[in-house]
């Protein structure tokens, strides 16, 4: 870390500490909008972050249909209901009783609504870098959704991403053609407090996993805690956690920042 921390084109330390401040601090933000309303100039930067995400054979596939009307919203939160009571029934046990008590979307609240699409066609039949694998285009799309999410969270804005839809019902509620793909349904709001930790592992729904467990070196499941990069991965899981700790924005609370590994 030290050899690439001066490197001619790394950032500032304050400037790469902030980045990695944004990545660690973002959460998934359901209930916590605020009436306050998003101001275009805001709204402008992160929409602009989002379009210079990556995208396969610069193809930039990407479309952005914001939403501010109550109406529209109301019919976005129909397809969703439906699909949560249908979601609902696929859980057993403990884990249905548990989804009925989770919030998982903010379609109403949040000032904003963002839908981000693919169109797939844009670049025509032949696309560099999709020629194999035809889903790198929507996994392009994916990549303006978390430029826009870490732009937002910079911001102080909060983002929720709402998947739990039936494609076609949210379609028609927005009125979006067949031939394009919804990739996410974004609420986005200023909100009076983010989370120490994502809201379904604060619930205990899931755990996050051990970084160690994640990462093989050179060939498909082997690893070794004694080697120096496996150890040094489980120093900056722990520091991350810190970093979002430490930067959590609670109601009559100052924010303080933390750094990760300064070597």
């Amino acid at each position: 870390m030290k050899a690439a921390s001066q490197d001619m084109h790394a950032f500032t330390v304050e400037a790469r500490e902030a980045i990695y401040q944004t990545i660690f601090s973002r959460r998934d933000v359901r209930g916590q909008f605020l009436s306050k309303p998003v101001p275009d100039e805001v709204l402008s930067r992160i929409i602009t972050a989002a379009h210079y995400a990556p995208s396969v054979g610069f193809m930039q596939p990407w479309n952005f249909l914001v939403l501010r009307s109550d109406e529209i919203k109301r019919r976005v939160h129909a397809a969703f209901s439906d699909a949560h009571a249908e979601a609902a029934e696929m859980f057993e046990g403990d884990k249905r009783a548990t989804y009925k008590t989770l919030k998982l979307e903010g379609i109403l609240e949040s000032p904003i609504g963002i839908c981000v699409t693919c169109d797939r066609e844009r670049a025509g039949p032949v696309v560099v870098g999709r020629t194999h694998m035809k889903t790198m285009d929507l996994y392009s799309s994916v990549c303006a959704v978390q430029n826009l999410w870490l732009a937002a969270r910079a911001e102080g804005l909060g983002v929720g991403w709402v998947s739990i839809f039936n494609q076609a019902a949210l379609q028609e509620a927005l009125g979006i053609p067949k031939g394009i793909t919804p990739i996410a349904y974004l609420c986005v709001g200023y909100v009076s407090h983010f989370y120490a930790k994502p809201e379904l592992e604060a619930a205990g729904w899931l755990p996050r996993l051990p970084i160690e467990n994640l990462v093989y070196i050179d060939h498909w499941g082997h690893s070794d805690e004694q080697q120096p990069l496996i150890r040094q991965l489980i120093k900056d899981q722990a520091a991350a956690q810190t970093v979002a700790n430490a930067t959590i924005h609670q109601p009559g609370n100052d924010t303080t920042a933390l750094t990760i590994n300064k070597s």
